[in-house]
């Protein structure tokens, strides 16, 4: 999938956020919708799920940016999750059997106060390396020490002319 953010055309980027990654479901998660559905759609009753399967895969896209997760899915109708990297508790991939040999597998996210998984990327190429991306944007998000300092430098400081205060007039 591209990473042009023209390409989304669901997706709206503030103006300091940059697209690092978008995907869709890998395609071989098909396979177990068509080992099911192309034998009974002799019957017809196969062709809804092959045909269920493919408009999920095609309406469903995933992306990281430089400040937070997107998911988007909907055939008839469009949602759209955000979740940006300061909530994010913590992430987790799993691959079946079959997700290991073809190379795909589930990304969870889990974030601060939800109790589980919020967010889910299906069936995504590589998850090991989804899941270390997602990692490092969450920890270069992470505010730093410094920002703590300030604010310690800042009340000294007002403690400081408080005290100064109160020994020039007492």
């Amino acid at each position: 999938m591209s990473n042009d953010p023209a390409t989304l055309g669901w997706l709206t980027l503030d103006e300091d956020e940059e697209l690092l990654w978008s995907s869709r479901p890998h395609r071989y998660s098909l396979v177990p919708a068509l080992a099911v559905g192309i034998p009974l759609s002799v019957v017809l009753i196969g062709l809804p799920i092959i045909a269920g399967a493919y408009l999920t895969y095609t309406n469903t896209s995933y992306v990281v940016t430089s400040a937070g997760l997107y998911k988007k899915t909907g055939v008839l109708s469009r949602d759209v999750q955000k979740i940006g990297f300061d909530k994010v508790q913590n992430t987790s991939y799993s691959q079946s059997a079959v997700g290991s040999y073809f190379g795909y597998g589930n990304v969870d996210i889990s974030t601060a106060g939800s109790g589980g998984t919020e967010m889910r990327f299906r069936s995504v190429s590589e998850p090991a390396e989804v899941q270390q991306r997602v990692n490092r944007q969450v920890k270069d998000a992470e505010p730093g020490d410094d920002g703590k300092a300030d604010v310690l430098d800042e009340v000294l400081e007002e403690l400081r002319a408080i005290r100064a205060e109160l020994e020039a007039n007492g």
